[in-house]
């Protein structure tokens, strides 16, 4: 029998309650059918999350930087080993928790359309291209090929969701048509068409007026209809319960959950599908409708070789995790997203220099592992990375806090880093923001200041704090490298200005401070490039609740960036001919062998991504690239 012939098979023979139960994340035991408990609720953004020690691989952004698919897809394979290594231990208790499945809530495919949103991190950026293609390869890696999916990957938010996080539970998104599809459903085609994900989540506001986790619009007619989705959809955490709660459209539980049920919504994360059974009583939504969507989860499960003892994912062993290999992988992702974004020669760094390197994240844990991570066993802060790579001394002075400093120590951190500065031949600064900054609504934000709201940001600048301490030490006269840490835009305008480099360093995983060392010091060539456009000033740009692309992006932003989308710099100089629309001959003419991406793109009118392809280039190498 086919997976789909088993499911309808097995769950002709669950009670109502059972069927009903099986709709929450977290799903009971049916001792008498054989089903083992099951949380449905897994993480896996940039490796495998919450679920202990594992491979943490830079923030999703980050990877986005490197425009590298062929790279993405050995990450996701290398985290989907590591996920079935720690399902194949956990299951030896009888049955698995809270992050210790198979079906997992990555990746986010949202577009990135204003830098204050905090979870922008969680994305590949601002373009529809670089999303569909990074999540495609993303996607293929996490779900392998075969008889037997190895993972469940989930597409999310399903859709018009980019913020304000303090204002989801509650908002109405309603952009034009045009926008609809040409932004923010791009992405979901393209995954859906090239790479079949199991799941799509939906989000926790509302479009043109319905929840869209319970929108006809979005999941009957567009997902199912236009898109011809067939796998199964699951609500953010609590996003039914927002129906009645916050949105206000029904009045009970059961309501939203009968509402969300015959839109099309299988599987519930929150409590709301508790009241289900009762839904179906009142007579709200029918036996055969909650049938049809158990049928689709067990389906799911099936393909995952849940119930059977011929899956060969069932032999990867915990060898696999945070080994040599994935180590090295990491560091090569790394390396590849961090952006070169100003330099007059201070970089590649001469060996036995010696580099003072300040900034409050220069020895931050934090800013490697971003949101939604796992726990490294091992890992390189910058200044680490910095000191494994140098020959010279290497001094280190915190200079200040990201928002704020202690009133008696401000003084004397700030002192300590001038006089670091001064007794060096450059001066590193590692500055910017991190993941206690911005981030998901109640996991991030600073009440104190007034540039952080519910893990938002209401402005583009650097902490007021950390521009004192930079104009403290650009008045030693000593060289700067400034390395600009965050998930996201900030207006550079000063360092621009006035550094003699700018590095823009996405938060970078575990093997962040290796790769930025190898970076600065000339072992590796930087090669990553924007996936976000860094404007000047947040007064650039349109209110943040305006759901219109008009003014926002490089293909509609009227203004003039700081740097646009796309660009990056690297060692030495790569030329670029283009033949013809299509074909571009790329020439290295630096010292280094540099990983270099050229970018295709199109008018219609606006300024429009078509392709990209990276390739290796050995210095003096000639190669020619052809787009389809």
């Amino acid at each position: 029998m086919t997976f789909q012939q088993r499911a309808r098979e097995l769950v002709s023979r669950m009670t109502l309650d059972e069927k009903c139960s099986q709709m929450q994340y977290r799903s009971p035991a049916i001792e008498r059918l054989g089903i083992p408990a099951y949380n449905w609720w897994n993480e896996c953004l940039h490796g495998v999350a919450r679920a202990g020690c594992a491979t943490v691989f830079p923030q999703a952004i980050g990877m986005a930087a490197s425009f590298d698919t062929d790279l993405m897809h050995e990450v996701a394979q290398a985290i989907s080993d590591e996920a079935r290594a720690k399902y194949n231990e956990f299951k030896t208790f009888g049955g698995t928790q809270w992050y210790q499945g198979l079906t997992y809530w990555s990746p986010n495919i949202n577009i990135f359309r204003d830098p204050r949103w905090g979870r922008g991190q969680e994305t590949y950026g601002e373009d529809p291209c670089l999303t569909g293609k990074m999540g495609t390869a993303f996607i293929k890696g996490l779900q392998g090929e075969g008889k037997y999916r190895k993972l469940d990957a989930t597409i999310k938010h399903y859709a018009v969701h980019s913020g304000p996080e303090k204002l989801r539970h509650a908002f109405d998104a309603a952009p034009s048509e045009k926008d609809l599809y040409e932004t923010y459903l791009a992405a979901f085609k393209y995954c859906i068409d090239n790479a079949h994900p199991a799941a799509v989540m939906g989000a926790y506001n509302r479009a043109y007026g319905e929840p869209c986790c319970a929108s006809k619009k979005l999941l009957e007619d567009i997902l199912r209809g236009e898109f011809a989705f067939d796998g199964y959809v699951v609500s953010d955490c609590g996003a039914i319960c927002d129906i009645h709660e916050h949105h206000h459209l029904t009045e009970t539980p059961a309501e939203s959950a009968a509402l969300a049920v015959n839109r099309g919504c299988d599987l519930n994360c929150g409590s709301a599908y508790e009241w289900l059974r009762e839904a179906v009583d009142l007579g709200l939504v029918s036996e055969e409708t909650v049938t049809h969507s158990v049928e689709r989860l067990f389906e799911a499960r099936m393909r995952l070789g849940m119930f059977d003892d011929d899956c060969p994912y069932d032999a990867i062993g915990p060898e696999v995790i945070e080994c040599d290999k994935h180590r090295a992988l990491n560091l090569r992702m790394a390396e590849e997203s961090i952006v070169l974004l100003k330099n007059d020669g201070v970089l590649p760094l001469r060996q036995g220099m010696r580099v003072a390197v300040i900034g409050p994240n220069a020895d931050s844990r934090d800013v490697l592992t971003g949101n939604y991570n796992g726990t490294p066993s091992d890992y390189y802060t910058l200044l680490r990375g910095i000191r494994e790579v140098s020959q010279g001394d290497v001094l280190y002075a915190e200079g200040c806090g990201l928002v704020r400093t202690d009133g008696q120590s401000e003084p004397a951190l700030l002192r300590e880093a001038v006089l670091r500065a001064r007794r060096a031949d450059v001066v590193v600064m590692a500055m910017g923001i991190s993941p206690r900054l911005e981030g998901e609504e109640g996991d991030a934000g600073d009440a104190a200041s007034a540039s952080f709201d519910n893990g938002d940001r209401t402005d583009l600048e650097l902490p007021d704090v950390q521009k004192a301490l930079y104009e403290a030490v650009l008045e030693t006269g000593t060289p700067i490298v400034f390395v600009n840490v965050s998930g996201s835009c900030i207006s550079l305008c000063r360092q621009q200005e006035t550094a003699n480099a700018v590095v823009q360093c996405f938060y970078p995983g575990a093997m962040g401070g290796l790769a930025l060392g190898n970076i600065l010091f000339g072992r590796t060539a930087p090669s990553g490039r924007l996936p976000v456009t860094f404007y000047r000033s947040a007064d650039d740009l349109p209110p943040y609740e305006d759901y219109s692309m008009e003014n926002r992006t490089y293909k509609f932003f009227r203004g003039d960036p700081l740097y646009p989308f796309g660009f990056g710099l690297t060692y030495g100089e790569v030329e670029e001919v283009w033949q013809d629309g299509n074909t571009v001959c790329l020439t290295n003419k630096g010292t280094l062998p540099v990983n270099y991406t050229v970018l295709q793109f199109e008018y219609i009118p606006h300024k429009n991504l078509r392709g990209f392809q990276k390739c290796l280039l050995q210095p003096g190498e000639t190669k020619c690239v052809s787009f389809a």
